[in-house]
């Protein structure tokens, strides 16, 4: 019998240290990122990361944390559910 993968909802949660140390948990992946931004994948939403000297520090898949160092200097969400149905769906709502 084929194991089943049960989504588990992770906790998010965000705490900055002096805008140096950002630590986020439910970060289930990293889009992409570099040196000025990060784009991360949480339970609530596309965050995006923006700074300079931006590094990964530590990234764990299983609990969702990571942790990042840089000068950070804006968090941005982005609402990362797309809108379902074409033009006939949107016009007959």
């Amino acid at each position: 019998m084929p194991e089943e993968k049960k989504s588990v909802k992770l906790p998010h949660n965000i705490i900055i240290e002096d805008r140096s140390r950002l630590m986020v948990t439910g970060v289930s992946n990293v889009d992409s990122f570099d040196e000025q931004t990060v784009v991360l994948i949480t339970e609530k939403g596309e965050l995006t990361i923006r700074g300079v000297n931006l590094n990964i520090s530590k990234f764990n898949v299983e609990t969702g944390e990571l942790s990042m160092d840089g000068n950070i200097y804006a968090l941005v969400y982005t609402n990362s559910q797309k809108q379902q149905g074409g033009l006939f769906s949107r016009l007959f709502r």
